[in-house]
């Protein structure tokens, strides 16, 4: 019944386009506040997003919890609308009705990975007549159920202006900003960035315990378990990822966004710290750790620092790979340099280092003294929707460039 189902949804979303060709009046996309949703494993996941129009050009803002997020590849063609996710590989194609839009979400990177999208005009707000009770508020030690013993979470939660926040940290990034509704002991929080969809429904079974269920893209689906715990921790992200025994310096050759291969052995970077990102243009804790190293490499190049990207991408193709990175570059006005150092599989990744014991996640920062050896090495990224263990690494990162560009 299922994918009798699915096939009738196919059909129905195909006739759909084809007659949005067939008309020959090109229809306004109303400005405002609009709610879409995207339809994952029969659940809506809610967002919010704005459209204005200046002249001709239309613009999207996206609201990403508290991350605004850009979109400008807009068209409206006849009585249709297409738009292209922020930086990534993804599109969404949509018939313009009176008061919605219907249409489709594409991963044009990933084999057929279509959602049924749709969107309702002059809704400001996630959820309707949506509640925020201080039930969940606090510090709790997560786990899906699934997961090993020593894989633990840490889930934090807060209520402001009227809607439940937080995010789930692990101990290689965070799932960035979640936000919803709780009533009743029962809550439920999603995220959207343009690409990674999350949904997390969950209920206390009594004051200090909750159980509930996650959900992500066209998959993923976990249990989950949460004790509150205020002197919850995880491990230390610079201990996770490190040389293997008789290394003490990163060597690699890479080439560049132009082609030319790229080493440490340049004479750009010698005699200077270098901060090594491995990263992609897919990951959303890496665009959050790349806005971050963004401004703070324009407030401190001057100083002796050069900061190298080194771009794990979703497909071996180079001039693919080049492309998306590009648009990134483009994207968050990034000034420091790139390389295409690979394909996004964490096992590729370390065969690309191999003085390095293994590379867990993307992103993983390295940072390099002014005589090529290594001193730090961060695995994951712990963004502002993390609220204090963002400011605390803030502090440590620049106490640490401070020490090393100093010596």
């Amino acid at each position: 019944m299922k994918k009798y189902n699915f096939i009738i949804s196919t059909i129905f979303l195909t006739t759909l386009f084809l007659s949005c060709t067939s008309n020959s009046t090109v229809k306004e996309l109303k400005q405002g506040n609009w709610r879409g949703e995207i339809t994952i494993q029969q659940k809506q996941l809610p967002f919010n997003f704005d459209v204005s129009k200046n002249n001709d050009d239309y613009k999207i803002i996206l609201h990403d919890g508290d991350n605004p997020i850009e979109i400008d590849e807009i068209e409206v063609r006849n009585d249709s609308v297409f738009f292209t996710m922020h930086i990534f590989d993804i599109d969404v194609k949509a018939k313009i009705l009176e008061n919605t839009i219907e249409g489709t979400y594409t991963k044009n990177y990933a084999e057929d990975y279509i959602l049924p999208f749709k969107a309702t005009y002059n809704k400001e707000s996630r959820l309707d007549d949506a509640k925020a009770e201080t039930d969940f508020n606090g510090k709790w030690s997560f786990k899906f159920d699934e997961d090993p013993a020593d894989k633990k979470k840490i889930a934090v939660f807060k209520t402001e202006d009227g809607i439940l926040k937080g995010t789930l940290l692990t101990p290689t990034g965070d799932y960035r900003f979640l936000e919803g509704s709780s009533d009743s002991g029962v809550f439920k929080l999603y995220a959207f960035d343009g690409n990674h969809m999350y949904i997390f429904e969950g209920k206390l079974t009594d004051n200090d315990t909750l159980t509930g269920e996650y959900w992500s893209g066209k998959t993923a689906y976990k249990t989950f378990t949460a004790t509150r715990n205020e002197n919850a921790t995880l491990p230390d992200a610079s201990t996770l990822t490190y040389l293997k025994d008789g290394y003490d310096k990163i060597e690699f050759s890479f080439p560049g966004l132009n082609g030319t291969q790229v080493t440490l052995e340049d004479e750009k970077y010698q005699d200077k710290v270098v901060i090594l990102q491995l990263l992609g243009s897919w990951c959303p804790n890496c665009m959050d750790e790349t806005k971050f190293l963004t401004k703070w490499y324009d407030q401190n190049k001057d100083r002796g620092v050069e900061i190298i990207g080194l771009a794990y991408e979703l497909k071996e193709d180079f001039e693919y790979a080049k492309g998306r990175v590009s648009k990134m570059k483009t994207r968050l006005n990034v000034n420091y340099d790139f390389v295409i150092a690979g394909t996004s599989d964490v096992g590729n990744a370390s065969n690309s280092l191999p003085m390095l014991n293994k590379v867990m996640s993307f992103p993983t920062s390295i940072i390099i003294d002014k005589n090529g050896k290594v001193r730090n090495i961060h695995t994951g990224f712990n963004g502002p929707a993390t609220g204090d263990y963002y400011d605390e690494y803030v502090l440590e990162f620049n106490h640490l460039l401070d020490d090393l560009l100093s010596e």
